[in-house]
């Protein structure tokens, strides 16, 4: 029996986030018979791997497994596999729970035309159409840009309170330590103050916010009141008010001046209007609070009154049609919700009196506690039934997009909870346009699938394709499937592959209902089409173990864990390393998955990885602390990423308050693309900060990767003033290089990293230094100084310093020496994807097409060779073809310069329709693109032109 070398990493750079999918698909104890793909594992696979004979050969670093041809592996003892091994009957695709288009350029292109066409006051619902849109793509700066925008476009107070909240949760402020809900960040965009403040004013929302000039003029307020709170006086007044016994003078002008039904009482054909004294006991208001609304009537003010009295002026306010005193006691009420214990304390009263700014307020604080507020019964009440909805509708404030942010969080937090249910449910009633229908119905499909209450998500998924979302037939099919109607379900994908654009998630979903070898041509079509496509990748591996080709099992499931890192897939090798009793290549992959997803739970969700772990140790080498950093070490130098995780989480469990070792953690998993992760890492590198400079640091960090490049700047230049340190000197570098710089800025980067430099760091951050020192000594064509700073970096082992210099090299036309660097840095670098296209640029053409198909196989979301195989067959006149390539790409990865590429292929073809549409695309992605922005200009006026 033939076995493959077990390889390893090859390139992370690229992944669509780090979702905690499992992998369903274990053998549980006792025999299993499988079906359509080579049967179960069970007692028949066991048999098979007792006979074969471990054989494990470990590098220094444990970076790669071989198993040699006549290599056997003995399996594991029982207590490190408890659920056996993965079969391929259990193991089931993810229905996304995301809006997926049959044409998404189009889609884009119709969301971009209608963002520039609509009104001013109507472009925060095409925005949020975008975050819709967006949610489903890889980077998750697109939805927030998206978020941000339409906070920027919100017309009222609703809308700003949940857009601020919105945005704050995407950052995850709540995890910070020292920050409460309420906080402000600075500026308008998120201020809980701001949101409060009506009226459309687009440019103001990313200025600095008013808050502590707000909070003196509350202050002048009081004192301006302190002689106002006295009633008027018997010779001021000319009638009475009689409460209880009581009575209240007043002046019948001011009392009629404050609405119709109270003129009408004092100056109309009313009783009243000639009596002196008036009887009010029957009004539900007290002598206190009448002599509260004489002082209103004279002084329009509400803030000396205490609480209870304010909550009385409302009440009247609202019976007597009081509109002014009405809205000067929502003010204020709402202006006095700070915290939780405040918010539900008054929003019943807000709720029963129609207090709009009071229920935004509430409403804010539940909002910006979320998400453990999702988790409080007292507040939830507010939200889930359909008699909570009409309520809030009243006043309101019940909008699709204040569901959408609710159901999105509890689908997070418990996809199968009840909670989910009742807000999607509540989703689906406030949906309004075509869109928000399709989202509202293939969530509930989703969640309802989850639940396994297939009958109700089949009625979901077929509402949702009703009003156009096809993807959701894919939902329909699979219930269909687990109701027992295996036919109906592959008629139903066959179908819609017939009707559409083929997509990889179509042959995907069909697979499903195909048995042997037309199964296997369905998931090899699926990966062609779409590679970034998890499943295929998995029923393959777990196919071949249970033909025993393990080896080759491990060489398949390599193949995605190259370029898109998942808990799932780390799992899968995991399982097959310790069957292998490749132990450290097992513990390697688990504590990998755990950093990605700290609560993962394995072999179907019975086993958490902590344990695993615990389990496992035992069997492996153990390192000291000082050990650890000469591992870390080695593997950062070798540019294996998943290795240097593993390592920095052996780090924590020994030291988990370490800040460095966190911010260490962050910045490997950026490298791979993992930007959730990542910022829970530096978020928690901030909570264990020990010093003021050092927390700043990593706000300043968070802040930056979050799109905040002003506050980053400012926390960096404070935590300067505080302590020089390597991390404030590299952040303001980075954060002032993130832009075109001009030389005089060149040269202050220049001087920042100098300065960073001579702080004291580890040689793993003083490479990255020099590195970026030098790549801004090439951007001044000071080459000399570029070369010296990379020939540092490969002196301490800065392995990626060896691209610098090839381009270096080539910028001095020394092509041989950047083919040889490049070539280095193949040898060494685990993740080289892009070390083989960017040698590609130092080659001829057939070399570099050999190249680029090398990058392509191990990272299919390099975008450059296809862009520059494109090209090459545009040059060969071979237009149809070049397209063609383009449009390969742009199926499964949307990018920007695959669209404006292709774009101006179609102008040169005269297709100028084309032009215009993929033009809309790539300016959707990014509106201010000068290159598109030309292009697309150009076009039209073509496009008129023919029209005309």
């Amino acid at each position: 029996m033939q076995h493959n070398i077990f390889t390893t990493m090859r390139s992370l750079k690229i992944m669509d986030g780090c979702k905690g999918t499992q992998v369903y698909a274990l053998n549980p104890s006792g025999p299993t018979t499988g079906t359509g793909g080579g049967g179960g594992v069970g007692d028949k696979l066991l048999h098979h791997l007792q006979d074969f004979r471990a054989n494990s050969i470990r590098s220094k670093s444990n970076r790669t497994f071989q198993a040699t041809p006549n290599a056997t592996v003995k399996i594991a003892p029982e207590n490190l596999l408890p659920y056996g091994l993965p079969v391929t009957d259990l193991l089931e695709p993810q229905i996304e729970p995301c809006l997926k288009s049959v044409d998404f350029v189009g889609t884009l292109a119709d969301v971009y035309r209608r963002i520039e066409s609509c009104s001013q006051f109507e472009k925060f619902k095409v925005y949020l159409e975008q975050c819709a849109v967006f949610r489903g793509l890889s980077d998750p700066k697109l939805f927030r840009r998206s978020l941000r925008s339409a906070r920027q476009h919100a017309v009222d107070v609703h809308m700003k309170v949940v857009l601020a909240a919105w945005l704050r949760f995407e950052r995850r402020e709540d995890e910070l330590v020292g920050y409460s809900a309420m906080d402000c960040c600075g500026r308008n965009l998120e201020c809980p103050k701001a949101s409060l403040v009506s009226g459309y004013d687009p440019e103001s929302v990313y200025d600095p916010c008013a808050c502590s000039r707000t909070h003196r003029e509350e202050v002048d307020d009081d004192i301006l009141m302190g002689d106002e709170k006295c009633s008027t006086s018997e010779e001021d007044g000319d009638m009475s008010f009689c409460i209880g016994g009581l009575e209240i003078r007043c002046t019948r002008y001011d009392i009629a001046s404050l609405s119709r039904p109270f003129r009408a009482m004092l100056y109309g054909g009313f009783t009243e209007s000639r009596r002196e004294k008036i009887n009010f006991s029957q009004n539900g208001i007290s002598a206190e609070g009448m002599r509260a609304v004489e002082v209103f009537s004279r002084t329009k003010r509400i803030g000396s009154f205490d609480l209870h009295i304010v909550l009385e002026l409302l009440s009247l306010a609202n019976k007597f049609c009081c509109e002014e005193m009405k809205s000067a006691c929502d003010a204020h009420l709402a202006s006095l919700v700070c915290d939780m214990e405040d918010a539900l304390s008054l929003v019943e009263y807000g709720l029963e009196e129609t207090a709009y700014l009071l229920v935004a307020a509430s409403l804010q604080v539940f909002l910006r506690e979320l998400p453990s507020s999702i988790h409080n019964p007292n507040v939830m009440r507010f939200f889930c039934s359909s008699e909570a909805r009409e309520r809030l509708d009243m006043v309101g404030h019940a909008s699709f997009v204040l569901y959408y942010f609710l159901s999105q969080i509890a689908m997070e937090e418990d996809m199968k909870s009840n909670i989910t249910v009742m807000l999607l449910e509540r989703l689906q009633e406030s949906a309004i346009e075509v869109w928000e229908k399709q989202l509202a119905f293939h969530q509930l499909g989703v969640v309802m699938l989850e639940r396994k209450e297939f009958k109700d998500a089949q009625r979901w998924f077929e509402a949702a394709a009703e009003v156009g979302h096809f993807y959701s037939l894919a939902g329909a099919a699979r219930t269909k499937y687990k109701r027992g109607h295996k036919y109906s379900a592959y008629k139903q994908m066959n179908s819609l592959i017939s009707d559409y654009t083929p997509a990889g998630w179509m042959y995907q979903e069909r697979s499903m209902y195909c048995v042997g070898k037309e199964r296997m041509a369905d998931l090899n079509t699926a990966t062609e089409l779409d590679p970034t496509l998890s499943f295929p990748y998995k029923y393959r591996a777990v196919s071949l173990l249970e033909e025993s080709k393990i080896g080759a099992a491990i060489s398949e499931i390599n193949k995605i864990i190259g370029f898109k890192v998942s808990p799932d897939c780390l799992e899968l090798r995991a399982w097959f390393s310790i069957a292998l009793e490749d132990y450290e290549g097992g513990l390697r992959d688990v504590r990998a998955l755990l950093t990605l997803d700290p609560n993962y739970m394995m072999f179907h969700g019975k086993m958490h990885g902590d344990h695993l772990v615990e389990l496992v140790r035992p069997h492996v080498q153990q390192w000291c602390q000082a050990e650890c950093w000469m591992q870390l070490y080695d593997r950062w130098s070798s540019v294996d990423d998943i290795g240097s995780l593993a390592v920095v989480h052996h780090m924590l469990a020994n030291d988990p308050g370490k800040s460095l070792l966190r911010f260490r953690q962050s910045l490997l998993l950026l490298r791979l693309n993992c930007q959730k992760a990542a910022m829970r890492s530096l978020r928690l590198a901030r909570n264990h900060s020990t010093s003021e400079h050092e927390r700043l640091v990593y706000e300043g960090w968070i802040l930056y990767d979050t799109g905040h490049r002003e506050e980053a700047l400012a926390r960096a230049e404070e935590s300067i003033s505080i302590q020089r340190s390597f991390e404030a000197f590299f952040l303001k570098a980075y954060a002032l290089a993130d832009s075109s710089l001009e030389p005089e800025s060149s040269a202050y980067v220049i001087q920042l990293l100098e300065e960073a430099l001579r702080c004291p760091s580890d040689g793993l951050r003083k490479g990255q230094a020099l590195n970026n020192l030098g790549s801004v000594y090439v951007d001044c064509d000071k080459l000399d100084c570029a070369a010296d700073c990379y020939m540092n970096a490969l002196n301490i082992k800065h392995t990626r310093a060896h691209q610098g210099l090839a381009r270096v090299y080539h910028l001095k036309n020394l092509r041989k020496n950047a083919y040889d660097e490049m070539t280095k840095l193949i040898e060494k670098a685990q993740n080289n994807a892009s070390a083989y296209e960017k040698r590609s640029e130092y080659c001829d053409r057939d070399m570099a097409k050999s190249d680029l198909s090398m990058a392509t196989q191990l990272d299919p979301l390099r975008t450059y060779p296809y862009r520059y195989r494109a090209a090459v067959l545009m040059d060969d006149h071979k237009e149809t073809e070049a397209i063609a390539e383009l449009t390969r790409a742009i199926a499964f990865k949307p990018d920007l310069q695959l669209l404006h590429l292709r774009a101006a292929f179609h102008e040169s073809m005269g297709d100028y329709v084309s032009t215009v549409r993929d033009c809309e695309a790539a300016l959707c992605l990014d509106p201010s693109h000068a290159d598109t922005l030309e292009l697309y200009n150009k076009a039209r006026e073509r496009v008129n032109e023919q029209q005309k």
